[in-house]
């Protein structure tokens, strides 16, 4: 990175951590700026290595100020980001739109997932801005599962319910819930009243032969059926006389439409694969998504629907069902598809279960799959999801959901509930390195370090960190003879052994070849003068075998002895690591001197910086 770069990277970040800072009323985070930092700036990523340390030191500056520093700073570093701050501090408490022609207690809107499997991060966008604008217009929320595809879109009988547990864990309750598989003779019989009306008829050319007829803009001969022949022939394809591909019952629409698309669309076709429910498993003659949406929108009183802006013909195929019906079309608005960054996983159901099925995902909850189970697994709320989905509003172009901004939302709510623990991680790239603690000839190392449980709480009060022979990162180990702050116990000064004086991350963790550290004292002022850095670190004997599960991949370490006391579920903080679950606890197992063991005591998810 050239001096230049530098530059620009420095005042960039000084920039994102006071805007940062102002937004939550907290101090910022290293990692918290960094995913706004590089989106912003992309010719940056080249050089993410180096950045958290060109950073720290601007971040930790103005950790240093208070609110009114902090503003009037921005306002001199990036007066338009202040004055963001400022509209938003002003503005009404509605991040999404009005909805067109709605009123107090009488929008009805429905989510209408496909069970085909439990939901991943962008299905939560629905559920998100629906339950938002129910509570907003003391609305009705209903969650419709269009299950009426059993063969390429076959449901997943455990989605059902991990769907409607996810909606509750984003923090909304629904209404109504419906199956579309429970519905079918409802959509026979409006199939048949179609028929009637002469919005539909019975056809059995091959697809590739209509295909030809309506792009040409000419009918199928099986147009001009008389209504009774259509009956008996829609009849035989509900009683299963038909196999797939046979006939269908097509709408009857304007065949020369200008949108080939719209032209005698089909209503039902046949299935020969039964349905996996046992309620729906005997059928055999199926509608099609638009013909069984467009009829339970109408019959649930649907006021406004969300859809994709790909499926805007969605609403012209129904409106011609409407139009024989004499219905009124609910309101309709379209939005672009989400995007997230940090996953190497496309947000894609059969992806997902594809790899989950061929052992490279251990389930839905893997830590590295962009599913709400996984991202609740780690300790994330459902309100952080459901605030970062609202900010993305409801434009029609693509957006992108940067999870930094689920996990800063995150990180408010849960930072003051979190209580703090020291992980010392045992990486391939960065050891955990065992030392003993020895005497100085005029300071007696203490037997214990005191940190708090929580640096803004005193009253929780201080935990118990057994000292003597202690583990740190290697990378955490000063130059030979130079001094750290081991947080909560004091300041120690690094003594290698000869084979180690070069480079110690190079050396087995044996205290003997590691070295020793030498305990100075206890005052803070060497940290506060500069030049000391302040580490974590936990007991080599008494710390408990940790595996922590990530997005990247799983890492072993080491936990100090104190984190017995947080109860499974719960969400800590590993200091200067980040916010973690705690998932399954074994209070039997204990550390092993030379590494962890494989079976840990400790097994926490990762959830942000």
């Amino acid at each position: 990175m050239d001096d230049e770069l530098r530059e620009r990277v420095e005042a960039a970040g000084e920039a994102a951590a006071l805007f940062n800072a102002l937004k939550h009323g907290s101090d910022p985070d290293v990692g918290a700026i960094m995913g706004p930092l590089m989106g912003e700036n992309p010719e940056f990523r080249p050089h993410g290595d180096e950045i958290p340390g060109v950073i720290a030191p601007i971040v930790n500056r103005v950790a240093g100020m208070d609110e009114s520093e902090r503003r009037d700073r921005l306002g001199e570093v990036a007066p338009e980001r202040l004055a963001t701050l400022e509209a938003d501090d002003e503005g009404d408490d509605h991040v999404l739109p009005d909805l067109p022609n709605a009123e107090e207690g009488e929008v009805v809107m429905r989510a209408a997932p496909n069970p085909n499997g439990p939901w991943h991060m962008g299905h939560a966008r629905m559920p998100a801005v629906i339950g938002t604008y129910k509570e907003r217009y003391d609305g009705e929320f209903i969650c419709r599962f269009d299950d009426t595809d059993p063969e390429t879109k076959r449901p997943d009988l455990g989605a059902y319910d991990a769907i409607l547990d996810d909606i509750a864990y984003l923090g909304f309750e629904v209404d109504r819930v419906l199956r579309a598989s429970d519905r079918l003779d409802t959509y026979y019989d409006h199939a048949r009243d179609l028929i009637d009306a002469g919005g539909a008829y019975t056809c059995d050319l091959p697809a590739e032969e209509f295909s030809e007829l309506k792009n040409a803009g000419e009918p199928s001969p099986n147009r001009d059926k008389d209504p009774e022949t259509v009956h008996d022939e829609f009849d035989g394809m509900i009683a299963g006389e038909y196999d797939a591909g046979e006939m269908v019952l097509r709408v009857r629409t304007d065949i020369e439409h200008k949108n080939p698309a719209l032209r005698d669309w089909v209503a039902f076709r046949m299935i020969d694969t039964p349905h996996p429910r046992e309620e729906a498993a005997d059928y055999r003659c199926w509608p099609m998504l638009d013909f069984q949406s467009g009829i339970d929108d109408h019959l649930t009183g649907v006021t406004h629907i969300i859809r994709g802006i790909d499926l805007q013909d969605s609403a012209k195929r129904q409106r011609f069902v409407y139009d024989y019906f004499d219905w009124e079309y609910p309101e309709v608005l379209h939005w672009g598809h989400v995007q997230l960054d940090e996953y190497d996983i496309s947000l894609s159901t059969s992806t997902i279960k594809s790899l989950i099925e061929a052992g490279d995902l251990t389930g839905w909850d893997d830590p590295r799959a962009p599913t709400i189970a996984a991202v609740r697994r780690r300790g994330i709320r459902g309100e952080a999801i459901v605030e970062s989905m609202t900010e993305l509003g409801m434009s029609t172009s693509d957006v992108d959901l940067a999870m930094s901004s689920v996990y800063a939302n995150n990180r408010d709510l849960v930072d003051d509930e979190a209580d703090r623990y020291f992980l010392v991680r045992d990486r391939e790239d960065d050891p955990a390195v065992a030392l003993p603690i020895e005497d100085a000839p005029d300071a007696p190392a203490p037997d214990a370090g005191h940190p708090p449980v929580h640096p803004d709480f005193p009253d929780r009060g201080d935990r118990t960190v057994p000292a003597g022979r202690v583990r740190i990162e290697a990378s955490d180990l000063p130059d030979a003879g130079e001094r750290v702050w081991l947080k909560g116990y004091g300041c120690v000064r690094y003594e290698p052994a000869d084979e180690l004086a070069d480079d110690p991350s190079d050396g087995p963790t044996d205290a003997s070849a590691a070295g020793s550290l030498v305990y100075v004292d206890a005052s803070i002022d060497v940290v506060r003068e500069g030049g000391v850095d302040v580490v974590h670190w936990v007991p080599a004997a008494e710390s408990l075998d940790t595996l922590l599960r990530t997005v990247e991949g799983d890492v072993r370490g080491y936990v100090e002895p104190a984190v017995a006391d947080a109860a499974v579920d719960t969400v800590v903080q590993f200091e200067r690591v980040g916010f973690a679950r705690i998932d399954t606890f074994d209070p039997t197992a204990t550390a092993d001197p030379d590494g962890p063991t494989g079976e840990e005591a400790l097994v926490a998810y990762y959830a942000h910086p």
